[in-house]
């Protein structure tokens, strides 16, 4: 049931390849969801992303390479002009990390704002699980 060792120092990602899933996290938005160019976008997915992702997003899930770049051009089409920024820094527990953001024009409060949680495997996301905030 639980693996906890009962040691009160032990961070709870220790094993886990912490800063490659917080570079995971960092780039997806500016190089998947924020990029306008689609051949680049395509090669980030590449990187990024295990060939069998999913993205659990509002509109519904998404599995594999030409689902996730369809549904990350469509969406940047919608609004090309916005930026993401990040809110703090991403969080790692074992193989999962999450990470805070807004969208919105560049230099303006963000238009809405979410957070990004994801699994990953084989130093790729394997999972997206996109939540975004309720307008306040």
């Amino acid at each position: 049931m639980s693996e906890n060792t009962g040691k009160a120092s032990v961070p709870p990602s220790v094993g886990a390849d912490v800063d490659r899933i917080e570079t995971l996290l960092v780039r997806n938005l500016p190089e998947v969801f924020g990029e306008d160019d689609p051949t680049r976008r395509r090669v980030a997915i590449e990187e990024l992303y295990t060939e069998d992702c999913i993205l659990y997003a509002p509109p519904g899930i998404f599995v594999g390479h030409d689902a996730l770049d369809k549904f990350a051009g469509d969406l940047r089409a919608t609004h090309p002009h916005y930026v993401y920024t990040l809110n703090g820094a991403p969080q790692v527990l074992h193989n999962s990390g999450r990470l805070s953001w807004g969208s919105g024009p560049k230099g303006e409060t963000p238009a809405y704002t979410g957070v990004d949680f994801i699994i990953a495997r084989d130093g790729k996301i394997a999972a997206l699980y996109v939540y975004l905030d309720l307008p306040m």
